[in-house]
C-alpha cells in the first residue's frame, strides 16, 4: 500500500516538517556524490550499528544522525512522501518545536528498540522511517476518521482506494509487528527492513501524544475534515 493523499489539510505552513525533508534530501545528494567504498565508510560512521553500540555507549550519537541518512531511491522517496503527507498535521497539532522534540525522540525510541531486537547485528541501520513511524502513530490517534487515498498494485496494475486512516495506519502496523516477530524466530528471514524500529517508532508516538499536543485551549477548533464520517 503506497499512500497518495490525505484528507485533512493543514492550518499552518509545516516549516519542521519541510526543513526535516530538505535535510534528509541535502544528506541523501551528499550520500549520492560519494564513491562505493567511500560511502559504505560514511554510511558505518554515521549509521547505528547496534554491535558497536552495545560496546561503546559513546556512539550513542548515531540513534541521531542515521535518521537523516538512506540505503537508495526508493528508501529516500518513500519515507519523505510519507512524512510530506502526514507530518504537516501533526505539526500542525503540536506546533514546530514540540512537533520537532516529538519527532526525535520517536526516532530515537525507534533505534534503541532495532538495537534491543538485534543486539549484535553489524549492519548499520539507516533512515528516517522509526522516527516517521512515530508520526503515523501520533496521526493515527489525532485523525482516525480522516481518509487516506491509496494506491495498491495488484497484478502489475494500479487500484486506487480511499479508506479510514485507522484501517491504512491499523494495517501497516500490524504489518511491521507480524513481520518483525517472524524475523525473530527466522534470521533467513531477515529482508534489510527494520520491522522493530517501526513498531518501537509507532508505539511511543501514540504513548507520547498527550504530552506534546496542543490543548483545546492553545488549538483552534476541530475542523469537518479531520473527524469525517465514515
Amino acid at each position: 500500500m503506497f499512500p497518495l493523499q490525505d484528507t485533512v489539510q493543514s492550518r499552518s505552513v509545516p516549516v519542521v516538517t519541510w526543513t526535516i525533508i530538505l535535510l534528509n534530501g541535502l544528506a541523501f545528494l551528499y550520500e549520492l556524490s560519494l564513491p562505493s567504498d567511500e560511502l559504505e565508510a560514511f554510511l558505518t560512521l554515521l549509521g547505528m550499528v547496534p554491535a558497536r553500540l552495545a560496546n561503546d555507549p559513546s556512539a550513542f550519537w548515531t540513534l541521531i544522525t542515521c535518521m537523516f541518512l538512506h540505503g537508495g531511491w526508493m528508501h529516500f522517496i518513500g519515507n519523505m512522501w510519507s512524512l510530506y503527507i502526514f507530518g504537516d498535521n501533526v505539526e500542525d497539532r503540536m506546533g514546530p518545536v514540540r512537533y520537532l522534540i516529538f519527532y526525535l525522540l520517536c526516532g530515537l525510541v525507534a533505534g534503541l528498540t532495532h538495537f534491543l531486537a538485534n543486539p549484535q547485528s553489524e549492519v548499520p541501520s539507516i533512515g528516517a522511517s522509526g522516527a516517521i513511524a512515530g508520526v503515523l502513530g501520533a496521526y493515527f490517534l489525532l485523525f482516525p476518521t480522516a481518509w487516506v487515498i491509496t494506491l495498491i498494485p495488484i497484478l502489475f496494475f494500479p487500484f486506487f482506494f480511499e479508506m479510514p486512516a485507522v484501517v491504512y495506519l491499523g494495517l501497516w502496523f500490524l504489518t511491521q509487528l507480524f513481520s518483525g516477530t517472524l524475523a525473530l524466530g527466522n534470521p533467513d528471514y531477515y529482508t534489510g527492513i527494520a520491522w522493530w524500529a517501526h513498531v518501537g517508532g509507532f508505539v511511543a508516538g501514540m504513548v507520547l501524544l498527550p504530552l506534546f499536543k496542543q490543548s483545546q485551549l492553545e488549538y483552534r477548533p476541530n475542523y469537518d475534515d479531520e473527524y469525517r464520517p465514515w
